[in-house]
C-alpha cells in the first residue's frame, strides 16, 4: 500500500491549569490522548464524538496551530513537528483548513478579495494585479460566487455565503488536505446541504484529501469515506463509513446512533440512553474513559486502557470485550 497523505500516532495535546498566587500549574486538560489516524490521497476521514472530545484540537495540532504536547505528525512522509517556521509556511500551502463560525472567521475591515487572495500575496502566487484579480474571480466562481463579491463586505453576506468565502480562502493556494472543523455546524439545514455537496464536488474536480470533523453523524456519515468516533480525547472505534453505520461495535458509538433520527416512521430504533455526565477532561476516569457510563463495564475496564485494535478487516476497536 502507499503512504498515506497523513499519518497521525500517539497524539497528545495538553493545556495546563493555573492558579494561586504566582500563577502556578495546578493541573492540566487532557484534551488529546494518544490519538492515532491516517488519511489517504482524496479520502475524507470523518471525526465525530461529543462537544469537548477534542476533536477541534486534534485538527489544529495537525496543522500546528496548537502545539501538541506529544506524538507524531506525518504529512507526505515529513514529520510536520520537526519543521521550523520557514517550513511550516510551505506546509500550509498543502494544508488548510475551514472553520467552523463564518461570523468569527473572516475579518470585517477586509473586502472579499483581500480575504481570499491574502494567501496568494503571502505564497507570492501571483505576478501581476491583473493574474491577482483574475485568480480570486476564479476562486469566487469556483465555490458559486460571483465576480462582483469581490468589493464587498463580510457584514453583506449570509452564513452559508461567508462559508463559501472560507472554502475559496482556503482553495486559493491549491491544498492537497483541508481540514474541515465543523464546517456546516453554524448554517440552517438546508444550506448545510448545499455546503456539503459543494465540498464534495471540490474533492472530485481537484483530487482533495478531508478531515472532516463534526458532531451531526448523519452529515459525516454522507461525506465520509471512513469514520473515527472519539470520546474524551480517545478514538474508540474506526472503519468504513457504512461498516460502522450498520454495524457499530464500541458501545458509546452504538449510544450515539441510536440518537440519530431515522427519516421512515416505520422504522423503529431502540434509543440507547447513556448513564451519568461525560467526565471532566481534568481528571479523566482511570482505564478506558468510557467505562464510567458503559452498560458492559467489568473491572478490568477501570484499570486498563483498552487499545484501538483491529477486530475485522478495515474495522478498529477499543473495547477489552468487542
Amino acid at each position: 500500500m502507499s503512504e498515506p497523505l497523513l499519518r497521525v500516532w500517539n497524539l497528545t495535546k495538553e493545556f495546563p491549569l493555573t492558579g494561586g498566587l504566582f500563577g502556578r500549574q495546578t493541573g492540566s486538560v487532557h484534551a488529546v490522548d494518544g490519538v492515532d489516524f491516517h488519511v489517504d490521497r482524496g479520502e475524507t476521514l470523518g471525526l465525530v464524538g461529543e462537544s469537548g472530545c477534542g476533536k477541534s484540537t486534534t485538527g489544529r495540532c495537525v496543522l500546528r496551530l496548537i502545539e501538541p504536547t506529544s506524538g507524531n505528525i506525518h504529512f507526505e512522509g515529513k514529520n510536520v513537528r520537526s519543521l521550523d517556521a520557514g517550513e511550516l509556511r510551505r506546509l500550509r500551502r498543502d494544508i488548510q483548513i475551514i472553520f467552523q463560525d463564518p461570523y468569527a472567521s473572516l475579518d470585517p475591515r477586509m473586502n472579499v478579495g483581500a480575504i481570499v487572495g491574502e494567501a496568494l500575496i503571502i505564497h507570492q502566487l501571483t505576478k501581476t494585479k491583473r493574474q491577482f484579480e483574475e485568480r480570486v474571480v476564479d476562486l469566487l466562481e469556483t465555490v458559486g460566487l460571483q465576480a462582483d463579491h469581490m468589493g464587498r463586505y463580510p457584514n453583506e453576506f449570509s452564513g452559508g455565503q461567508r462559508q463559501r468565502i472560507g472554502i475559496a480562502r482556503a482553495l486559493a493556494v491549491e491544498p492537497k488536505l483541508i481540514i474541515c472543523d465543523e464546517p456546516v455546524s453554524a448554517l440552517d439545514v438546508s444550506i448545510q446541504a448545499q455546503v456539503i455537496n459543494l465540498l464534495e464536488d471540490l474533492q472530485q474536480k481537484f483530487g482533495l484529501a478531508y478531515l472532516f470533523i463534526a458532531h451531526d453523524l448523519a452529515v459525516v456519515e454522507h461525506i465520509s469515506q471512513r469514520i473515527a468516533v472519539m470520546y474524551l480525547g480517545r478514538i474508540v472505534e474506526m472503519a468504513a463509513a457504512r461498516e460502522l453505520y450498520v454495524s457499530p461495535r464500541h458501545p458509546y458509538t452504538e449510544a450515539l446512533l441510536s440518537a440519530v433520527p431515522i427519516p421512515d416512521p416505520k422504522v423503529k430504533r431502540q434509543r440507547i440512553r447513556l448513564a451519568g455526565e461525560v467526565p471532566s477532561p481534568i481528571n479523566p476516569p482511570s482505564g478506558c474513559h468510557f467505562h464510567t457510563r458503559c452498560p458492559i463495564a467489568q473491572p478490568q475496564c477501570s484499570a486498563e486502557v483498552p487499545p484501538l485494535k483491529q477486530s475485522a478487516d478495515g474495522h478498529w476497536v477499543a473495547c477489552h470485550f468487542r
